[in-house]
């Protein structure tokens, strides 16, 4: 198979390869050029925005997303500041600085999802330069501004900004920087001139790197590695010098020279002006030309080049890949492949191959090593024609293990349908594996491809509540989004396909709906829900006080039940909110049982500190401690809430409730005021609107409030029958008032007149109507002539 190797390159004892992913789909007029470009890894989406012409401030430029193959995901014009820098979040998940410190976050669809500020230091000072990091915590964000500061977040979902020191002798912009990310911490690598520093939260440390060359006069250009490992250094003078980093510097690579390059793309790939370097540890280099402006995005097997109009992976050749395809190879895998392709051809040099192969005992490495390479090529009959040699030879073994073959056919079917021109995530294996088939199924889902993430949940058998059901979740959720739809279909068409789906929970795809304002698709897509526990919250957040208490009921929980009536407590009015326990009895009686055992608590603190108080003699100090920690325990006893009520409200709630003979236990235990206690309880059986039980009150002793109340308070509840039966019971002082308030204008002139005061007489006065009370009207001005002339 000559045509694999027509690509390689090699350097040193290594070879090279660059693929073609994709011929681009877009149509750029100027290419990429003048273009804010920012490439996700693992083959993520494109965001180009073109540069802001400050000759012409009022244009507005073109946000644009795309896929790695081209395909346009969203377009958006850009209303915001100037923008310095375009950066991908982990969960892609577009970054978008602007030059006053804002930070703008947009998903790949191009909607916006929230804004946030580096500082005011940021804002004063203008952003110079920023860089967009990965992090252990998440995505990271540094920042160096107008005043020669770096200001570090290492995780923008959690902002916690750093002020790093300043940097010595910086007098402007350094001439190169890096974020640094080892032992989970992040600092910042600058060149000033040929001097390197390293700044952390603490210190601007100095650093010099072993055998950089002596003519480089200062650092241009720096780069770290995917994975944070190695870092790449160029010079004003050609050199390039490549290493690791971990508290000093260790020389990994021999210095190189070449040409000074124009672009600023720091990298162990060095590119400039239609020519891109690949620099190793030997003297040799590797180059390729350029037709067209490009960029480099680093990735964690290698490096991709994306032009105006392709798209090209550059990598290391695999070794399984190198191992088979080498011109003559004497690899086992390479004897494996050859084999099967004299089998094919019904030649018996097939059974050569295979002698000489296992005479050495490698058949398992052979199998393995064609398994292996299958996973790094791109082309489905390279890959095909690996695991047809691979499938040959696990024949002639008795023992060999069959999950790595199964599970290379089910990953590269997986990896094939994401590469697809029209879906345009070019993983690698190697990329694959290292994402997880969760992060995969998510990025599937982020672009609404649900068919496609189903398909492959389904295919690699993921348990359904990672798969299939969490697909079918995130569609549901942005299904009850679409506002060409009524709430019927979409509730008609939620409900059937997630009929068979396993876990999937109604209520959180409701909360969607009502957040995106409708509220009645909501509630019905609640009816779905099997489990009311999850109803009763949002329910109970839409304000359907009623329906979420029958759900609670019916769920049978009483702990539900119960955290629904004391928020139904909170926020209603205490009329409204009798009225509706009344028409639940299972919560009146569940409301009636708590009240009761938690009136049990306070008496028996009650009897704990009298009992203290009695066996009190003040001999000791441990006595007099004793005391007061019962005491104490008492005041914290009355002054919690019970139930949600303080003392006064609860003997308000038992009366309510009809627990007269508790309200009463706790009216004698702590000492409530008769008047106090009268008012409650005269109250509560007025709302109740129990008139029998509130003459029967009246009766059991002298009112110490008066009878005043008691008319008021049944003329409150339209009840003039049941007023006047205390109206004779008002003393002299409150006649007048009494007969009023239950409309006798005849008996409130009498006390008036036998009082001879003046103003009540007045009072009464204006009651009367001259036309039919004529006759009081003339025997009330005569008692008041009288009781004016004394």
């Amino acid at each position: 198979m000559a045509f694999v190797t027509a690509n390689w390159n090699p350097l040193g004892d290594a070879f090279y390869r660059k693929i073609e992913l994709y011929e681009m789909g877009w149509n750029l007029k100027d290419g990429l050029r003048d273009c804010l470009v920012a490439a996700a890894p693992y083959g993520g989406p494109i965001a180009l925005l073109k540069a802001h012409n400050r000759r012409s401030p009022s244009a507005r430029p073109q946000l644009e997303i795309f896929s790695s193959s081209g395909l346009p995901l969203a377009s958006f014009p850009w209303k915001s500041g100037v923008v310095k820098q375009l950066g991908w979040t982990v969960s892609d998940d577009l970054l978008c600085v602007q030059e006053d410190g804002t930070l703008l976050v947009y998903d790949l669809l191009g909607g916006f999802k929230r804004h946030f500020s580096m500082g005011n230091e940021v804002s004063q000072s203008q952003v110079l330069e920023t860089k967009i990091f990965h992090s252990p915590y998440g995505t990271g964000v540094a920042i160096l501004t107008g005043a020669l500061r770096f200001t570090l977040a290492t995780n923008i979902d959690d902002i916690k900004l750093r002020r790093l020191p300043e940097v010595p002798g910086l007098q402007g912009a350094p001439s190169c920087w890096a974020v640094l990310t080892q032992d989970r911490q992040s600092k910042v690598l600058v060149a000033n001139g040929s001097h390197l520093f390293v700044l952390d939260n603490t210190a601007c440390t100095p650093v010099t790197p072993p055998g950089l060359s002596p003519q480089a006069s200062s650092i241009v250009h720096m780069c770290v590695s995917f994975s944070y490992k190695y870092l790449a250094l160029l010079t004003d003078s050609g050199h390039v010098w490549m290493g690791t980093f971990k508290d000093k510097f260790v020389l990994l690579f021999f210095s190189c020279r070449c040409r000074r390059p124009k672009s600023q793309q720091p990298s162990a790939v060095v590119m400039w002006d239609g020519l891109l370097l690949v620099v190793g540890e030997c003297k040799e280099t590797i180059q390729y030309h350029l037709d067209d402006d490009s960029i480099l995005v680093p990735e964690l097997d290698g490096v991709r080049i994306i032009s105006g109009t392709h798209h090209e992976l550059l990598q290391e050749v695999p070794g399984a890949c190198e191992e088979i395809f080498k011109i003559a190879s004497m690899a086992p895998g390479a004897l494996l492949l050859e084999a099967h392709k004299e089998y094919e051809k019904e030649s018996q040099k097939a059974d050569e191959y295979l002698r000489e192969i296992k005479e050495q005992s490698l058949l398992s490495e052979a199998v393995r090593q064609c398994v292996e390479a299958a996973g790094h090529e791109h082309e489905p009959e390279t890959q095909k024609t690996l695991l047809r040699a691979a499938s040959f030879g696990k024949c002639f073994l008795s023992n060999f293990p069959p999950e790595q073959f199964v599970g290379m056919c089910r990953d590269l079917r997986v990896l094939n349908a994401v590469r697809d021109y029209t879906v345009g995530i070019p993983l690698s294996h190697t990329q694959f594996k290292q994402m997880t088939i969760q992060v995969l199924i998510d990025r599937l889902v982020y672009r609404k491809l649900y068919p496609l993430a189903i398909e492959v949940c389904r295919y690699l058998k993921t348990p359904e509540y990672q798969g299939v059901s969490r697909v079918l979740k995130h569609w549901a959720c942005y299904k009850v989004q679409q506002k060409e739809e009524s709430d019927e279909v979409i509730a008609k068409a939620v409900s059937v396909k997630l009929a068979d789906a396993a876990g999937i929970s109604y209520s959180e795809i409701a909360t969607k709906a009502y957040e995106s304002g409708r509220t009645e698709l909501a509630i019905k897509l609640l009816e779905f829900e099997p489990r009311s526990g999850e109803q009763v919250p949002l329910l109970l957040k839409m304000k359907k006080s009623p329906l979420a208490l029958s759900k609670a009921i019916e769920s049978g929980d009483t702990d539900l039940v119960y955290t629904v009536v004391m928020y139904l407590k909170n926020e209603l009015n205490r009329g409204d909110f009798f009225m509706m326990l009344r028409n639940q009895p299972v919560a009146l009686s569940l409301y009636k049982q708590r009240l009761e055992a938690r009136i049990g608590h306070l008496q028996s603190a009650v009897d704990e500190y009298y009992k203290a108080k009695n066996e009190f003699s003040a001999k000791t100090t441990e006595d007099e401690m004793r005391l007061l920690r019962f005491q104490r325990k008492l005041e914290e006893e009355k002054g919690e809430q019970l139930v949600g009520f303080s003392l006064h409200d609860t003997m308000t709630t038992l009366l309510s409730v009809g627990l007269h003979k508790h309200a009463e236990q706790l009216y004698k235990d702590f000492r409530v005021p008769d008047k106090r206690f009268w008012w409650l309880r005269l109250k509560a059986l007025a709302e109740k609107e129990d008139w029998e039980e509130l003459e029967k009150f009246s009766k059991s002793k002298k009112s110490p409030i008066g009878y005043l109340p008691f008319v008021e308070v049944c003329i409150k509840h339209h009840n003039k029958y049941e007023a006047r039966k205390y109206v004779s019971k008002v003393t002299l002082e409150q006649k007048v008032k009494a007969h009023l308030a239950v409309g006798d204008v005849e008996g409130a002139a009498e006390a008036a007149i036998e009082r001879r005061n003046e103003s009540e007489i007045g009072t009464v006065l204006s009651r009367c109507s001259a036309t039919t009370d004529h006759l009081l009207v003339e025997r009330l001005n005569r008692a008041k002539a009288t009781v004016a002339k004394k």
